[in-house]
């Protein structure tokens, strides 16, 4: 079984930071996780946790607990498109209601103000999507648009320019300062009501391009060219830069946010100290939640510290609906949109935000609670055999496949769990290819954090396409591998020089996940 989960609540606790992470001034100072009730572990849980998640061995069997990803979390494998939409399978039945009023919330189609329908109006005015599940749609992973034909619902332009850093994040060692476009914000909104014009209209260009693989075998990647065209409020800031971003799938988000920061933190090396060529960073963002830096988790290149935060900020950027934490109620309409922020807006009722607390919390609930589902095939012989070929590359040094999630108070379906999602949550520099060269706190134009790989094989299933990356560039598993760079460079050229039996078993592999 995988690790219990209860036991009674002690006081929270907080990690102390190697230097690096912050300037002179915090060396050493606290980096405390205040949106988890955290019991500490015993040393002989720790011990316990150092066993099970020792690299294996032997690859001639699966690793005990291996199929349950998300502990007792985990749930069975649906063979639909609702694969991602199941509540967490440890979740008590009490809090059932909660995860499917969150859903709503989630699946909720906003409306102009004002109307009518109070509490669902107040959208944009300008935006990108009119619910959550417009971009997650089924909970999966979103898509560039194909062909002229269709929209750009679950893909955006992010935008911001230099900037200089504020008190809150001076602090900050390492932190690139960035501020928004001045007409245009931090993202761009291609749908906009009657009467407002929208930002802009997403132009993607693509340059076909063959690698040639061993074995005879031949590999087809598309390098894309991103255009911001007919701008609906004047030009870009001649500084401005502009970064794809695709809506990634939502599975086990409450799991990611419950690993311990201390375990995050182990296993960064920006130096390389270790000569393995990998140096990961961690990302430490401005929580506007906890007004205090705190390690960066969510996002693609993990901009955001809590589920919370990150659902929140989705509200305000892409739907244009304020909350508790992003309070415009025109959401990201700037100070040059003069129509768009004198528009009427969902705050002038009853509502103190378009959003209020109850609903962005249980929408946050629910975003924390999409199941993670079973692994398939962990006992076949190419499975194991892909495994191994993961393994010998070294790719497990950023998709560290395990760790055990703290022990948590309020959160029994997070708490205590043996996870195995494929990820390290630090950011790698990924080389030219996938450069968009746009900073986000810490993170430079390069570099992207490690994306977790649970569920990743059910994609098409899912989301009905097999696209990936930040931008879904890349239309299969192997073309993804192949566009990696910079740090992992060595393990891309490793997948075109091997045996094609071996590539097809390392796919084989990843689909299994």
């Amino acid at each position: 079984m995988p690790i219990s989960t209860r036991r009674k609540w002690t006081k929270p606790s907080s990690i102390v930071l190697a230097a690096g992470l912050f300037g002179p001034a915090a060396v050493a100072g606290p980096l405390d996780e205040p949106h988890l009730n955290i019991i500490p572990r015993t040393a002989e849980e720790q011990t316990r946790i150092e066993a099970v998640l020792a690299p294996p061995s032997d690859f001639g069997a699966p690793q005990q607990f291996e199929d349950m990803s998300a502990g007792a979390a985990t749930v069975r494998v649906r063979n639909n498109a609702d694969a991602f939409s199941q509540p967490s399978g440890n979740m008590p039945f009490a809090d059932e209601l909660d995860f499917k009023v969150g859903n709503g919330l989630f699946r909720k189609l906003w409306v102009s103000s004002p109307s009518s329908t109070l509490a669902s109006d107040g959208l944009g005015p300008l935006f990108n999507a009119r619910s959550c599940q417009r971009c997650h749609l089924k909970d999966g992973r979103g898509h560039p648009p194909e062909g002229p034909e269709d929209n750009a619902i679950s893909m955006f332009l992010r935008i911001s320019i230099p900037g200089d850093a504020g008190t809150e994040v001076a602090e900050i060692e390492d932190y690139i300062a960035t501020a928004p476009d001045p007409t245009y914000g931090t993202q761009l909104q291609d749908f906009s009501l009657p009467g407002h014009p929208s930002e802009y209209r997403l132009q993607i260009d693509y340059e076909e391009f063959e690698i040639a693989l061993s074995d005879g075998e031949v590999a087809s990647l598309r390098r894309p060219t991103y255009t911001a065209a007919d701008l609906g409020y004047g030009p870009l800031h001649p500084q401005a830069m502009l970064s794809p971003r695709v809506a990634p799938q939502m599975i086990g988000l409450g799991l990611l946010e419950a690993i311990p920061a201390a375990d995050i933190l182990a296993n960064a090396d920006p130096e390389d100290t270790d000569g393995d060529g990998i140096s990961g960073r961690a990302n430490i963002v401005w929580s506007v939640e906890y007004d205090q830096p705190m390690l960066g988790r969510f996002g693609l290149k993990a901009g955001a510290p809590t589920v919370r935060h990150q659902s929140a900020g989705a509200f305000a950027g892409d739907i244009g609906i304020s909350n508790p934490l992003f309070t415009g109620a025109w959401g990201e309409c700037t100070e040059a949109q003069t129509d768009c922020r004198a528009g009427p807006h969902g705050d002038g009722d009853d509502r103190v935000y378009e959003i209020g607390q109850e609903g962005l919390d249980l929408v946050s609930f629910y975003s924390r609670n999409l199941a993670v589902p079973a692994r398939r095939d962990v006992g076949d012989a190419q499975v194991l055999r892909g495994k191994e070929m993961f393994n010998a590359l070294g790719c497990t040094s950023c998709h560290r496949p395990a760790y055990v999630t703290h022990r948590l108070e309020d959160q029994p379906e997070q708490s205590f769990q043996l996870i195995w999602p494929y990820t390290d949550m630090l950011l790698h520099d990924m080389g030219e290819g996938l450069a968009d060269n746009r900073p986000e706190a810490r993170a430079t134009g390069q570099e992207w954090r490690t994306p977790p790989l649970w569920g990743i094989g059910l994609t098409e299933q899912v989301s009905g396409h097999s696209y990936f990356l930040h931008d879904g560039r890349a239309r299969s598993l192997l073309e993804a591998v192949l566009w990696h760079g910079g740090e992992a460079e060595l393990q891309r050229d490793a997948v075109i020089d091997m045996p094609a039996e071996d590539r097809a078993a390392l796919i084989r592999f990843l689909e299994s996940l």
